[in-house]
């Protein structure tokens, strides 16, 4: 919900409007909001390391198949989410003349897309957040494959698998993270993430409470060379987790509910509202240019749109559903595609 917030503030107009009503609010949203992201590098880094190393020992893993899974468990959902955002860019581009439309994309810049390498090849992002997800999917190959590594050594040293997660760690945290020019490669982020893997062994293993002490370590070591607001939140969420998970409070909670729900439809709601806030940004800049008040309301419209068809993506996409069927997917995504270059094509 944050990162939602952030993009309307980021791209605007509508937040340009409530700025002038309650600039403090925008200018937080602007700042902060996308922190949230780091909380995603944690919790991702603590189920990584339930799938890479329940026990800190590295585990005996099929290492291109789980890749190739993770793949395409992030693939499907995102494709769609892209081809939603080129197609909406598309139909509001003759009527809608702002910075935040991407201009059209071309063959290769959808392929770098799909394999995730866009940033890398230097690519505008068609959709908010795709880096997000290029960068996790870096993460969890290098994981996999320093896993890999580690299970290939004797008994005495793959054993010290934590270890070198530690030291991976603070070189992201204390050397490589404080180069913003290398935010587009896992090593940058992996600080975040080995400590969401502490995290997973603080009750799960024999570290027990020093996990929780290499956390608290290695991210107050890292503020003290270089205080980053994202690493101060990073820790935080690391630390509250790992606490957490060694006095087994989270196998109980969060019960069934809102939250739970929107956790389950989160990365599909990700993936989708940047579409949805192009669009309704647009229309509200249409027909509603001026007043605070309805802007606002044209926020919470596309905060609210935007989990309605996250709901939907991870409905009939992410999760799967036998609803359309395998066959009824790849036509349903061939026509979004196809519907969103042509659009993208036509000469207005």
């Amino acid at each position: 919900m944050a990162i939602i917030l952030h993009h309307l503030a980021f791209y605007g107009p509508m937040a340009d409007v409530v700025a002038q009503a309650a600039p403090n609010i925008i200018a937080w949203l602007f700042d902060y909001a996308r922190l949230a992201v780091q909380m995603f590098f944690v919790l991702a880094g603590y189920l990584v390391a339930a799938r890479v190393a329940p026990d800190t020992k590295p585990a005996d893993l099929k290492s291109l198949r789980l890749i190739w899974g993770r793949y395409k468990r992030l693939l499907t959902p995102f494709v769609f989410a892209v081809a939603s955002a080129i197609l909406i860019t598309g139909l509001v581009r003759p009527w809608f003349d702002h910075e935040s439309l991407s201009a059209a994309p071309s063959i290769w810049q959808l392929i770098a897309h799909g394999l995730f390498i866009h940033d890398v090849l230097g690519y505008e992002a068609l959709s908010a957040g795709v880096w997000y997800v290029a960068i996790d999917f870096q993460l969890f190959v290098a994981t996999v494959l320093i896993t890999l590594l580690m299970r290939s050594l004797p008994t005495r040293l793959s054993a010290l698998f934590p270890i070198v997660v530690i030291a991976l760690a603070a070189g992201s945290l204390w050397f490589v993270n404080r180069h913003t020019d290398l935010d587009i490669y896992a090593p940058y982020f992996f600080g975040a993430y080995g400590l969401g893997m502490l995290a997973f062994w603080s009750n799960r293993s024999t570290l027990g409470a020093g996990a929780i002490i290499a956390i608290l370590a290695l991210g107050v070591i890292a503020l003290w060379i270089d205080f980053r607001y994202p690493i101060a939140v990073a820790l935080g969420s690391a630390t509250l987790v790992g606490l957490a998970a060694h006095q087994g409070w989270l196998e109980n909670w969060p019960k069934p509910g809102l939250l739970t729900a929107l956790g389950q439809r989160s990365y599909s709601i990700f993936l989708i509202h940047y579409g949805i806030c192009v669009g309704v940004n647009a229309v509200w800049h249409r027909y509603f240019p001026n007043g605070a008040l309805i802007n606002a309301i044209g926020m919470l419209v596309a905060t609210l749109a935007s989990i309605g068809t996250g709901a939907l993506l991870y409905r009939f996409v992410e999760s799967r559903s036998k609803v359309f069927g395998r066959n009824g997917l790849t036509l349903l995504l061939a026509l979004m595609v196809g519907a969103a270059l042509l659009i993208e094509s036509l000469d207005w």
